[in-house]
């Protein structure tokens, strides 16, 4: 078993990012801005991660911390896998298996919001007999319009183990139904470009990995949600997504990825229904 010390370093960055970015708020109590935070708690009835199941039959629990200031945030996310799932149908309890840290950084110039930030992903095994995973850790740059439908492209690069390139558009648009609740629609596409045939590889129509590199389209996702605000403070989020392959290539390899227990890879489901409810926090 790896000793992942990227867990501990996850949590000891994020507490320093928490005290760094606080401490001016002691300092400029006559300024208006001030650091700006939420906690989050997600409880869906699957997990997945740019197209890729990482859960099954079970509601999985995702709670996150963000704090901002002046354009800057920390953020520290995990996931605890209530039931995590075995093909021999083993009986495990809950596992958390993953702990993200995001730093980033962000600026409006006129029309545009341009960003870009650091993401360390602890990774543990899914289960307790399951394989190790590697650590992952990306840069990424982002730049969005602030117009109709609020287009935004996200190019991720993994400079660790999983090497890639993961470019990532999306729009979204939200109707104010009442002064409580709205309704935000939103879709997102991606590519993915691998440059490690071993960590990334392309299937074949058998949703079995070749030694070529996945180069196309890759996951779609639509999704809505209706924020309601509870109070000023605390708002409650349902939410359904629906994800699915948008090329063949993707098709093979998110069935030849995928936790299906069938006896052939190829019989694997490649689209998805998510759904669950988020709980926020602000401060």
């Amino acid at each position: 078993m790896k000793n992942h010390l990227g867990l501990t370093n996850s949590f000891v960055l994020a507490l320093f990012m928490v005290a760094v970015l606080t401490i001016p708020a002691a300092s400029l109590q006559a300024e208006e801005d001030k650091p700006t935070g939420d906690v989050t708690a997600a409880v869906l009835s699957q997990y997945f991660w740019r197209g890729y199941e990482l859960s099954r039959n079970s509601v999985v629990v995702q709670p996150s911390i963000t704090v901002g200031y002046k354009g800057f945030s920390a953020n520290l996310w995990g996931n605890l896998d209530t039931k995590p799932y075995s093909a021999a149908n083993v009986s495990y309890p809950g596992t958390w298996n993953e702990t993200d840290l995001t730093l980033s950084y962000s600026k409006t110039m006129g029309l545009f919001n341009v960003g870009g930030g650091y993401i360390y992903y602890s990774l543990a095994p899914l289960n307790r007999d399951a394989a190790d995973r590697n650590d992952s850790q990306e840069i990424f740059a982002t730049v969005s319009l602030n117009t109709l439908l609020s287009p935004t492209l996200t190019v991720y690069k993994e400079i660790d183990h999983y090497r890639n390139w993961y470019f990532l558009l999306g729009v979204s648009h939200v109707f104010e139904l009442n002064k409580s609740v709205s309704l935000k629609l939103a879709a997102t596409g991606s590519y993915l470009l691998s440059t490690d045939a071993d960590t990334y590889p392309k299937y074949d129509s058998n949703a079995v990995a070749t030694t070529d590199k996945f180069s196309n389209f890759h996951d779609g996702c639509v999704s809505a949600c209706l924020p309601i605000k509870a109070t000023d403070r605390i708002t409650i989020t349902p939410t359904i997504s629906y994800i699915f392959p948008l090329s063949g290539d993707a098709k093979d390899e998110m069935k030849g990825l995928g936790l299906k227990g069938t006896a052939l890879p190829s019989e694997r489901d490649s689209s998805f229904l998510v759904g669950g409810v988020l709980a926020s926090f602000s401060f």
